[in-house]
């Protein structure tokens, strides 16, 4: 089996900038390909697990968000590092979503686990070897209900830093 650390998107591994789908607004966070690339060569899979309610809201697509990721893997691959996987839930219920399909209650959304179990389905990843971090408390929480080994809330200084610290203490 596999080992993970899943990261969430938005201001852990780039500055947010409020519903981010354009690849002129990427800005990496602080060491946060070096992060990626020591996981990768550490022997753990990177998956991002990312809440982008934004395509529930109509305020861009998954095609948008798909385009921002594809640049990221681009610039990752010049350094020699890789995401594995990004997971993705476009989905809000609150009330304020105009895109119909996505403006559900769903298991994917975080705090609840279901896009780091469906990660570890479709890579053969034993959860209990592995990590989560990000920048809110739904974070930690994900990372808690899927049964992972660890986690971190990132605190948007120096991602290598806390990554490395992460797996350390695990």
């Amino acid at each position: 089996m596999n080992k993970a650390v899943f990261m969430d998107r938005d201001n852990t591994i780039n500055v947010d900038t409020i519903n981010l789908h354009k690849i002129e607004d990427w800005q990496w966070i602080t060491n946060a390909r070096e992060a990626i690339k020591y996981c990768n060569d550490n022997g753990y899979l990177v998956i991002i697990v990312t809440n982008q309610s934004g395509v529930a809201r109509g305020l861009f697509t998954l095609n948008d968000v798909n385009r921002v990721h594809n640049f990221v893997q681009g610039e990752l691959y010049k350094i020699g590092a890789r995401i594995d996987a990004f997971y993705i839930c476009p989905h809000v219920d609150d009330g304020t979503g105009k895109v119909e399909q996505y403006s559900i209650e769903c298991e994917c959304r975080k705090p609840k686990p279901g896009l780091i179990l469906q990660a570890c389905k479709d890579f053969d990843i034993d959860v209990s070897q592995s990590y989560m971090t990000g920048d809110k408390s739904r974070d930690v929480e994900c990372g808690i209900n899927a049964g992972c080994k660890g986690t971190c809330l990132f605190d948007g200084v120096d991602l290598l830093k806390s990554v490395k610290e992460m797996l350390q203490d695990g």
